[in-house]
Order: structure tokens, then sequence, then C-alpha cells
């Protein structure tokens, strides 16, 4: 069955695990410069935050997400897995970022070489794999924060990378489901993009099954999710999936958008979510994720969930280097 070309937009978010609270505010603001730009809880879990990293609106597409379980065993990258997360910086940010990284005894790969741009590769404390791309094709400001220089800072997301146990059974989901399109090969890798996106959103996916089977834990990549334009596309394309065989939840209220979940055949955990309402939808846009959300159905657990996380505080502004 065909699908929509309109169905999905672009990449939405990604979420993944950490160990610790703190040290997790500490490095994605206080060293990456990104906004937290909301503070909530695992709806499945409300004795965990659930912390949301991006550009100052908080769009989707730049918007990485942590689960943070205290003291959590760190996972292994793997086949199976969302591997890589790349973010876009501007062409001639690289040495901007070599020279912080290194100011933070942060160790990086590169610049290395990938189709026709140049990155550097590092990872976060509980191991989780990061990539700076310099380009030239993404035209979104970066946020000047006080922290990152606006000229250098990171802009959102660049692309992911998916090492999974069936890269081919992968591609054929990728390509006839969620409407993307192979624009590039090389070597293990193939490039994928959304058809018509306007901001840069690659799935590479990588074609080596000599790769260890991944171990989820902090540090690991817990799901991907697919921006889509509205709850009607949303619904569509869930009913697409069902008539395929795809096993896709109900769509699950995330406050801040909506959510449908399906595992791809090579193991990676897929979502769909709906871009509005947004970020915005409790609490002004300046004051984003300056305290504590909760959903309706657990104001009433305020005192009690509050009571049990960890406190933090967000890093002052860092020395450049």
């Amino acid at each position: 069955m065909s699908m929509k070309p309109n169905f999905i937009k672009g990449l939405h978010h990604v979420t993944a695990l950490a160990s610790d609270t703190q040290q997790n505010v500490n490095f994605y603001v206080g060293v990456l410069g990104l906004r937290l730009v909301k503070q909530t809880i695992n709806f499945d879990a409300p004795e965990v935050y659930h912390l949301y990293y991006g550009d100052y609106e908080g769009n989707p597409g730049t918007i990485l997400t942590f689960f943070p379980f205290a003291g959590s065993r760190r996972g292994k990258k793997g086949k199976g897995q969302l591997t890589y997360t790349a973010f876009s910086i501007g062409i001639d940010s690289l040495p901007y970022w070599m020279a912080r990284l290194a100011a933070f005894a942060i160790d990086f790969e590169g610049p290395k070489t990938r189709f026709s741009e140049t990155y550097i590769r590092f990872e976060d404390p509980d191991g989780l794999g990061i990539e700076l791309v310099a380009n030239h094709l993404d035209r979104r400001k970066g946020w000047d924060s006080g922290v990152i220089p606006a000229e250098h800072a990171i802009k959102g997301f660049y692309g992911v990378n998916l090492l999974t146990h069936d890269p081919e059974r992968t591609v054929q989901m990728l390509t006839t489901s969620l409407n993307h399109r192979l624009v590039q090969e090389q070597n293990a890798y193939l490039r994928f993009e959304v058809e018509g996106a306007s901001v840069p959103g690659y799935v590479d996916v990588q074609m080596d099954q000599t790769a260890l089977r991944g171990t989820p834990g902090a540090g690991t990549v817990h799901h991907l999710a697919f921006a889509t334009a509205s709850d009607e596309s949303q619904l569509e394309l869930r009913e697409a999936l069902l008539g395929q065989g795809v096993q896709a939840t109900p769509v699950l209220d995330r406050q801040y958008f909506h959510s449908i979940y399906f595992r791809e055949p090579g193991g990676v955990l897929f979502e769909v979510a709906t871009n509005p309402p947004g970020f915005a939808v409790d609490e002004a846009q300046e004051s984003l994720g300056q305290s504590l959300k909760l959903p309706a159905w657990l104001e009433s657990q305020r005192a009690g969930i509050q009571g049990g996380l960890p406190s933090f505080t967000k890093p002052s502004v860092f020395p450049q280097p």
C-alpha cells in the first residue's frame, strides 16, 4: 500500500537514557549550549525526569531528550540501535568546537569526512554518541544562549545513524511506509531523507552485519521520533501501518505532542509524534524549562513526585575556550 508523501515531515526528537541528572544538564546546557526547553517526568515512570533540550523555541528536529535513571548501568552501542545523533553547525564552526571540547578535556575523533560533509564525533559522559557536522545546507539560526556564540551554536539535528539487525528491511520500512527516499550511498552507508524536507534530517542506515548487538542502558538511545503534521496525518499513518501488519500502539498523549510507537524490523523503536501543540502549551516561551511541569492527570500527586526527584541546577555560563 502506498503512503501519502506528507505523512512524515522529518525528524522530531531522539530520546536516550542517562545515569545522573545534574551531569546530564551540565553537559547539554553548559558544554553544548542547548536550551533546557522542558523538565517533566517520564509519564510511564513518574519517579524519573524527562528532560528536553533543543533550540530556543523547542522546534521539532532540534530536540534531544533524556530519562536519567540514577545510578543506571552504562549500555553499549551496537546492532539494533540508533548509535550516533548528528547535530548541525555552521560550515566554519569546527575549529571552535574542537577547541571547546579540548578545553573541557572531552576526547573527540576527527575531523572526519562522510559523503560531502566534515564532522567530529565524541561521547557524552554516559557514552552517548554525538556528532557535529559542519555544513552550509542548514539555514536555521543558532541560539545566542550566552554559552555559545550564535554563529557557532548548534542549529538542530543533521541526522541519525541506524545500525540494525536487518538493514534491508529497515530500508524497506523507511521507503515504503515513512516516505523517505535514498539520496546517497557511500561504502557501508545508505542515506535517506524525507521528500521535500526543508531542513536536514538524514537517516543513515549502516550496512554492517559484523557489529555486535547493542545493550540498553545509560548512554544508549531509547527511541527515534519522526514528525507528522497533525493528529489526522498520524491516525492515517497508523491505520496504514496496521494494514501492513506493523504493531503500532494506540495514540498516546505526551502533553506536548501525541505519539504512536512501533519497532522497525531491525530492532529500533520508532515513534511518530505530532508537531502540535508544542512546548509552550503550559508555560511561556521565554520561561521554557524553568520549572517542573506535570500533565493534568498527575498534578494532584505533585508533592510526592517532586519530593522523589533529585534536585538539580542549571549550570552557570561556562567560560569560552
